[in-house]
């Protein structure tokens, strides 16, 4: 019982280990989070000057367009997060530290999931003022989140299978949008939900889908991670 208390202990502190290296580094640079802010604030802008609509149907459209601004910044992160580490030759010293894989791999899903939700939480008021929608209501904050869980923990392993090539900025995208088609589906369906006052009944099925989708490709991710790292 005390080893097995003791090896937890030490699988957390692996992983706050891993997390903090990330927000420190990022502290020093703000590469990541500045490049992620800039193109979300640039998406919503283009979008706010492309449709020119009545106030009625830009409030339709936000969920797609939220999304859409959270996909495309999201894989902005994570290429440039695994990029990081490879080019400056962290990656390598990870793989010879003495730790499970897997506390890597969750590391490092926590600090991605941590920076997309700063920026998501700067984009949500500016998106609000820009196109007249209340974004702030705990039913849209919950979809974000494990909309943004499922999209870290999935993007974080493609992320670190396409670093180990040439072509990984234009890999990721063609390996990531197709599987996670499901998870931005789903957010983009209780996003809709939540915001157009439906029924909790309506909205419960594309939530329970995100919360299945999170929990099996977290898993996967989580068997298959070692595999990948090493190869």
């Amino acid at each position: 019982m005390a080893d097995r208390t003791t090896s937890r202990g030490s699988f957390l502190k692996a992983v706050a280990a891993v997390v903090w290296k990330d927000v420190r580094a990022e502290f020093r640079s703000r590469e990541l989070f500045s490049a992620m802010l800039v193109f979300s604030l640039l998406i919503i802008l283009i979008f706010n000057f492309a449709l020119e609509l009545d106030l009625k149907t830009r409030q339709s459209v936000t969920a797609g367009v939220l999304w859409s601004t959270f996909a495309f910044a999201g894989t902005l992160g994570l290429n440039r997060s695994m990029a990081i580490e490879k080019d400056r030759g962290c990656l390598d010293g990870l793989l010879l530290a003495p730790v499970d894989r897997s506390a890597i791999y969750f590391g490092k899903v926590i600090s991605n999931l941590a920076f997309m939700l700063i920026v998501e939480l700067i984009v949500l008021p500016i998106y609000s003022l820009l196109y007249s929608v209340n974004l702030f209501q705990p039913g849209l904050l919950l979809v974000i989140l494990l909309g943004s869980i499922g999209y870290a923990g999935v993007g974080t392993l493609l992320a670190t299978m396409s670093v180990q090539t040439r072509t990984r900025d234009i890999l990721l995208p063609i390996l990531l949008f197709p599987v996670v088609i499901p998870v931005l589906l789903a957010a983009v369906k209780a996003s809709s939900g939540v915001l157009g006052g439906a029924d909790w009944e309506e909205i419960l099925l594309p939530l329970n889908l995100l919360i299945a989708y999170d929990v099996i490709f977290i898993a996967v991710a989580f068997m298959v991670f070692e595999n990948v790292v090493e190869e």
